[in-house]
């Protein structure tokens, strides 16, 4: 069964609707699947580095750590003019807010060895790809990271994506250090097994990322609107 969606999937106002409550679901699941890679306590992935790092030194919770990050990335995307999506914006919240409340209810205590600490870091891995292919089955906008990323390579010339995004995910996590989040063997796994583990996901659903057509907010905005594009 091919999962692929369409941009015309949003042109009507039910629609939007219906692929909003899908992104939220699908993000919050997601949220679950952070929580476990950081519960397995062998070190964070980049940007969850980054965001315990702010929550250790500023007192807060994960969350809005990640919020706020979320929030500056998106504030960014938006400056660089980059296609922007109603998703985008649940993205910013949820994920961080979902940990959050994962961490309150306490479903799974933190590994206390490299042993335990890999499996359930792989797992975290796994329902995040799976959650990312519901999420960007949407239509309507990539996470504002991925935006980032994809902006900043339009604007590197020559240099290939790998190495911004390496750039961009060693940034991060020198920041997240220095402010105290935990770096590990989880970190590199995170780092190198992303995006393998997400491809592995897509292909098993028969998901290509690269044919969905995400609708931009204003586009939502005029069916919403009930005006006709120009």
């Amino acid at each position: 069964m091919n999962f692929n969606r369409r941009f015309q999937d949003n042109r009507t106002f039910g629609e939007i609707v219906r692929n909003m409550l899908l992104a939220a679901v699908s993000l919050f699941i997601n949220g679950f699947g952070v929580y476990l890679t950081i519960q397995a306590n062998i070190g964070a992935g980049p940007w969850d580095v980054l965001n315990l790092g702010l929550s250790h030194s500023l007192g807060i919770l994960y969350g809005t750590a990640s919020v706020a990050v979320s929030y500056s990335i998106l504030g960014i995307d938006i400056l660089l003019k980059e296609p922007i999506g109603i998703a985008m914006f649940i993205d910013a919240f949820v994920v961080g807010k979902s940990v959050d409340l994962f961490n309150h209810l306490n479903l799974v205590p933190a590994c206390d060895s490299v042993k335990t600490g890999i499996p359930v870091m792989i797992i975290g891995l796994i329902i995040m790809a799976y959650t990312q292919f519901m999420y960007m089955s949407a239509s309507l906008g990539c996470g504002p990271r991925d935006t980032l990323l994809v902006a900043l390579v339009k604007r590197a010339g020559r240099i290939p994506l790998g190495a911004v995004s390496i750039a961009l995910l060693s940034l991060a996590t020198l920041i997240g250090y220095l402010l105290g989040g935990p770096v590990g063997i989880g970190t590199l796994i995170c780092a190198f097994g992303t995006g393998p583990i997400m491809q592995m996901a897509f292909g098993s659903v028969h998901f290509d990322a690269a044919h969905v057509h995400h609708q931009r907010l204003q586009e939502s905005l005029r069916v919403v609107m009930h005006r006709p594009a120009a």
